[in-house]
């Protein structure tokens, strides 16, 4: 919500005195008010428009207000829902507070005190907003230094993070989910000539097309006064964050770039211009050039937003990272939980390595923030406090299952071939260079060349 703009409220009454009094009242206190008669109404409104607040009686002709309730928690979760109940009906209202309501008025009540209620609502997310971002900053969250890696490619990304950052180009960021998309985006915000104004995200994927329009630029509020505050006006002097920018519908990729282009847009509705004074960061997980060539999008917008590119990569294609992000987010875990810092295991960190991460560094963050928390008071984190998907995997891919018969078997002869069959596996990977297939292994080149006589698996120097 700006301040420049009236809060927009959403009232579901289907007593049309009442809820045209209530309109009335809220316009006169300074929101700007749409009306519905019945659940139906709501939801379709609610669809279609981002509110700052509902308020909602629990009982209407066509539905529950329960399902009006759940719906705008649903797609609006910082809404500030206000729920209006007969004598009777005081349980249901306690339950629907309970869902999320900030608060309920038994009818009938005064006007004024509805008001009260939404402002101190919506003045208690305001700072509940402004507090989240400015501890952020506080904390010192998006330093360069947080951007861990000794990988070449992580030294090339904070070389140019720091040439990019205080800079205006629009920058685009391509990597897998979870490789920290957002948090390279927030770094170079938090750390450019914009860090005093708002870093603001808008997910491309999240919404259907006409949500995702209004939500982005903003629209006015039907026959009343009053406008919903697009992501662009939020993002004023500061940063807009475009999420997954691949995902958005042709007709809207089309509006981006003539805001981008003009450096002004239209809220929806309106046809007054509004200059634009903000930086643009997209991101994306897919190569946006095989979209341009099969047509989902536009080429001139593709080369709007790739003026700086940057790449993420995939946390298995940089291992050797693996055991210095692990001490990282050990430490950062034992100081926000507040517990004497703990170190892993050397089986830990190559049950780490082992595994393939396919949700990246979020996924390895959570299964150390895990394992820290399973290791409760040792000094020490072995790989049984590791997460069972982990820890199942890496065991699967390590030990074949095999079958302990009654006379027992012979353990050497068992070894030396599950010894050649990883020898054997990593050298069909590198192609039968042996350099890189000692890498894999861990094994210094002369010990693998050893392994390899003893096996008699010599096909020739590489």
């Amino acid at each position: 919500m700006s301040l420049s703009a009236l809060p927009s409220i959403l009232v579901v009454e289907d007593d049309l005195d009442l809820r045209q009094t209530i309109v009335a009242s809220l316009e006169a206190n300074g929101f700007a008010a749409s009306q519905a008669s019945d659940a139906a109404d709501a939801i379709d409104r609610l669809r279609s428009a981002a509110f700052d607040g509902l308020v909602v009686d629990l009982r209407l002709p066509d539905a529950d207000g329960m399902t009006v309730l759940d719906e705008a928690l649903d797609r609006h979760p910082h809404i500030r829902a206000v729920v209006m109940t007969g004598f009777g009906g005081i349980a249901e209202a306690t339950a629907a507070v309970k869902r999320g309501a900030v608060d309920f008025l038994i009818k009938p009540f005064q006007l004024s005190q509805l008001a009260r209620v939404l402002q101190a609502g919506l003045e208690q997310q305001r700072l509940r907003e402004e507090n989240a971002e400015l501890k952020a900053q506080l904390k010192g969250k998006f330093r360069f230094e947080d951007i861990v890696g000794r990988h070449s490619t992580m030294q090339t990304l904070s070389t140019t993070l720091e040439l990019v950052a205080p800079m205006n180009s629009t920058v685009l960021i391509h990597g897998e989910t979870g490789t920290g998309k957002e948090l390279v985006a927030r770094t170079i915000h938090h750390n450019s000539p914009r860090a005093a104004a708002r870093f603001v995200a808008f997910n491309a994927g999240a919404l259907d097309e006409t949500l995702a329009e209004a939500t982005l630029f903003g629209h006015v509020m039907g026959a009343f006064k009053g406008v919903s505050v697009g992501r662009f006006e939020q993002a004023h002097r500061g940063t807009l964050f475009i999420d997954d920018v691949d995902a958005m519908p042709l007709p809207l990729q089309t509006k981006l770039l003539r805001a981008l282009q003009e450096r002004e847009f239209e809220r929806l509705g309106e046809s007054r211009r509004i200059r634009l004074d903000i930086r643009v960061i997209a991101s994306t997980s897919v190569d946006l050039r095989n979209r341009v060539k099969d047509g989902t999008f536009r080429e001139d917008l593709y080369y709007r937003l790739n003026v700086i590119p940057l790449t993420l990569p995939a946390l298995r294609h940089r291992r050797e990272d693996i055991a210095l992000l692990a001490q990282h987010f050990v430490r950062r875990s034992c100081t926000q939980n507040g517990v004497a810092l703990k170190t892993l295991s050397d089986v830990a960190i190559r049950t780490l390595m082992a595994y393939d991460w396919p949700g990246n560094v979020r996924q390895f963050e959570n299964a150390i923030e895990h394992a820290v928390a399973m290791a409760a008071a040792k000094s020490e984190i072995g790989p049984e406090a590791l997460p069972d998907d982990v820890r199942e995997r890496v065991k699967s891919m390590l030990v074949p299952t095999v079958a302990i018969p009654d006379e027992g078997l012979n353990f050497t002869s068992l070894v030396s071939q599950l010894e050649r069959e990883l020898i054997m596996r990593c050298l069909e990977k590198t192609g039968g260079n042996k350099r890189q297939a000692a890498r894999l292994l861990n094994l210094s080149r002369t010990t693998f060349i050893d392994k390899l006589h003893r096996l008699n698996l010599v096909r020739g120097a590489a």
